[in-house]
């Protein structure tokens, strides 16, 4: 069985930072704010959700299909790839835009900031998704705002559940919007501060977006992960890590977790312990594909 998933490829520059930003932003000077970080390593990345989530799901067994744009200079990425043995099928080259850029700032705390250029990504709905017989599960994670609306209508369509997943593309929807992925999707995922502002916007409580869907997952980093079902809430503990070394991508990693759980018929339960696990392996490695998953 393969999963579909619905997302951005791109470049991660990712830079360490070796101080706070809380020592460095002045909460009084936000109106004039001109900062300046120093950044002693830095190295470049294969990343973006729908590469991330991937690689996790690949590591794992699964059969994924990111299905994603790139721009002129993705050919290095379209080989990597075909190198990990991911399908191509449903990845377009585009040769006038940049592929998406992620530039990410992390400080000693483990905050990051993040600077995005989207470039191909902004045209990911030119591919549709159809029904066939492999394809049993997708995902909808950040992406082009109008293939983000288009592939969940296309995944409801054809008959396909999927994972609503906005992540950082939250904010570019209104209540209704959102109100209308939750409705079409069959879980939901996001983070503490996601989970806010999707309560926000829609109005619902966390309670009742559970209800309308078959699970709705608040992920809380080190602390493991609220899951929400028909309305009643349960802690699932995280698992402590052998070393903290970069968190990019450790959100996608349980999210890849999730998908080979689903495929399998797992409970939200069993997924969500599988994520944890699986995040506290990323977590200790740099890079968002950079880890190996050990049994």
């Amino acid at each position: 069985m393969a999963a579909v998933i619905c997302g951005s490829l791109a470049f991660d520059t990712i830079m360490n930072f070796e101080g706070r930003f809380a020592q460095q932003i002045l909460p009084e000077q936000l109106h004039i704010l001109n900062v300046s970080f120093l950044v002693p390593a830095l190295r470049r990345d294969f990343g973006g959700c729908a590469g991330n989530i991937a690689y996790a799901l690949k590591q794992l067994g699964g059969e994924p299909l990111p299905m994603a744009t790139l721009g002129s200079d993705g050919g290095e990425y379209l080989a990597r790839l075909r190198e990990l043995g991911i399908s191509t099928d449903f990845v377009r080259q585009v040769e006038d835009s940049y592929t998406a850029q992620a530039m990410i700032m992390t400080d000693r705390d483990n905050n990051q900031i993040t600077a995005f250029h989207p470039g191909a990504m902004m045209q990911a709905h030119g591919t549709r998704i159809e029904a066939r017989a492999d394809i049993r599960l997708g995902i909808i994670s950040p992406d082009g705002r109008d293939a983000m609306l288009q592939h969940a209508e296309q995944f409801q369509a054809a008959g396909i559940p999927f994972v609503f997943d906005p992540g950082q593309g939250l904010p570019m929807f209104d209540g209704p919007e959102l109100a209308r992925f939750v409705d079409q999707a069959s879980w939901v995922t996001v983070n503490d501060y996601e989970g806010k502002m999707l309560c926000e916007r829609t109005g619902w409580t966390l309670a009742e977006i559970s209800r309308r869907v078959k699970g709705l997952v608040v992920t809380l980093g080190a602390e493991g992960c609220e899951l929400w079902i028909d309305g009643e809430r349960t802690h699932v503990a995280g698992v402590q890590a052998t070393e903290v070394v970069d968190p990019t991508g450790c959100g996608d990693a349980w999210r890849g977790a999730l998908l080979h759980g689903l495929e399998q018929g797992w409970t939200l339960e069993q997924c969500a312990v599988l994520g944890n696990r699986v995040g506290a392996l990323k977590i200790a490695s740099r890079g968002p594909q950079n880890w190996n998953y050990r049994d």
